[in-house]
């Protein structure tokens, strides 16, 4: 198991100094799924929610989540985003609970000496976020989850990619 480095000797919280660590390409992949009833997925893409565009709403605040990531994480350094690029994708045949969902991925890079994961993380957070708020007067059942990082690259420890189950 790898050691936690947000700790001093003291025990207490401190931000990880990475001031000697290699500059490297480095990108993450996240996802979030947001469960609704067949009728909000219809109306999503129907375009028929009261507030307006959905999936395009929530793109935008993934993006601005992604960016916020350090004032919302306390441990986070300001990272210099070079690309944020949030999509969806549905599927409309319900599950076991009658639910349908929209998979919300998020995928950002930045050069630096830090990784992206939590950014990523952050994106599909608030999107999934957004979509309940934009839709939550017609689908007060709507839930998220499954948030998870499913790759990374860059840095010292390398790729990780998550084993799809």
């Amino acid at each position: 198991m790898a050691e936690l480095t947000h700790f001093n000797e003291s025990g207490r919280a401190r931000m990880v100094d990475v001031g000697t660590k290699a500059t490297t390409e480095r990108v993450a992949v996240a996802q979030a799924k947001v469960f609704m009833e067949p009728a909000t997925l219809q109306a999503i893409q129907r375009g028929t929610i009261a507030k307006g565009d959905v999936l395009a709403v929530a793109q935008v605040a993934g993006v601005m989540g992604a960016k916020r990531t350090p004032d919302l994480i306390p441990m986070c350094h300001p990272l210099l985003l070079t690309s944020v690029d949030i999509s969806f994708k549905e599927a409309p045949q319900p599950n076991a609970d009658g639910q349908c969902s929209i998979t919300v991925t998020a995928t950002v890079k930045t050069t630096g000496q830090t990784g992206v994961e939590m950014e990523a993380m952050t994106a599909v957070s608030v999107a999934a976020l957004t979509m309940y708020d934009m839709c939550k007067a017609i689908d007060k059942r709507m839930s998220f989850g499954e948030i998870c990082l499913l790759s990374k690259s860059g840095g010292k420890s390398g790729t990780f990619m998550r084993e799809r189950s």
